[in-house]
């Protein structure tokens, strides 16, 4: 495969791109896409068989299942990043290694149907606390230890709504390369 294809494979939609401006129109069309998107997962993925959910979705990638549970997981990693951030002060959040996450057995055979249905409760939760940031909270951060940046939820906000069309973008680009229904 050449190394141009397998880029567009790893990042179907492109890379998150930092905007210029954090207007409430921008923060309120991410938030939508944060409150939609497991009933978009759903609808793409409920009716996929075992041998499809256990499909990479490209070479040495991971499987329609583990990308499932991959997006739980890392959301509801958001979620409490969130609260840490409105309840204490610029905190040094607790990194994760999605990889080994990744290799645990639930992530390689566990049925999508709780992880899709611990989505849906997440993700209301999630869109109810950002449409329910003041302009001053948008603007805290917090400090992710793997390379001590500093995050404001503003820009949470639009990564995570990124990283949801991400991996659906991974599922709808491999049912449409395997011709899946």
């Amino acid at each position: 495969m050449e190394e141009l294809d397998l880029e567009k494979l790893k990042y179907p939609i492109g890379k998150f791109v930092i905007p210029d401006n954090y207007s409430k129109e921008y923060i309120l069309n991410k938030i939508e896409e944060i409150a939609s998107f497991p009933e978009k997962l759903k609808n793409e993925t409920i009716h996929l068989t075992d041998e499809q959910l256990d499909t990479q979705y490209r070479p040495e990638g991971w499987t329609v299942r583990q990308v499932i549970h991959h997006c739980a997981e890392s959301h509801m990693n958001c979620y409490i990043r969130i609260k840490w951030t409105l309840t204490e002060n610029n905190p040094v959040i607790k990194a994760y290694d999605e990889t080994l996450w990744s290799e645990l057995p639930d992530n390689l055979y566990m049925p999508i149907e709780p992880t899709l249905k611990l989505l849906e409760g997440l993700h209301f939760r999630l869109a109810y606390i950002m449409k329910n940031l003041s302009e001053s909270e948008l603007e805290k951060s917090f400090i992710h230890p793997e390379n001590n940046s500093e995050l404001k939820l503003k820009r949470i906000i639009g990564m995570y709504a990124w990283h949801s069309n991400h991996h659906l973008a991974h599922i709808t680009t491999l049912k449409k390369i395997k011709n899946w229904d």
